[in-house]
């Protein structure tokens, strides 16, 4: 998509303002269906840090999420480019994977077809 859609543009830039709205959401990118709720991003950063932070392995990784500068007053009237999914699936057949729930970035401008609500999935 050339041109971000306007109402998903808009239903992210309200998540943004809210910083605790969790709106379900499902959304169609390069093929792959995801569905999640969505996020402000600044609280998905501190999710996704909180996580490489218990890792050993992936500790160092979690000062790039963190190091943000989304709450200067200049980049609160840009449009978001972005959503930003927690417990979030992407959904293979019958399945979501991770059966969990993962954390999922996705551009605004790469999603070719949306739904609000979260779509569950059966086993059978």
């Amino acid at each position: 998509m050339s041109n971000p859609d306007e109402l998903l543009t808009g239903i992210a830039t309200v998540v943004e303002s809210e910083r605790n709205t969790q709106m379900p959401l499902t959304v169609v990118c390069g093929g792959a269906v995801i569905t999640g709720r969505l996020a402000p991003e600044r609280v998905w950063r501190q999710r996704v840090a909180e996580v490489l932070d218990d890792s050993d392995d992936l500790g160092p990784f979690s000062g790039v999420f963190t190091d943000t500068d989304t709450d200067r007053p200049e980049t609160a009237a840009v449009p978001p480019t972005h959503l930003h999914f927690h417990v979030a699936r992407i959904l293979q057949g019958s399945m979501g994977l991770p059966e969990t729930g993962g954390m999922y970035r996705v551009a605004i401008a790469d999603v070719t077809a949306w739904t609000v609500g979260d779509l569950s999935y059966s086993d059978g």
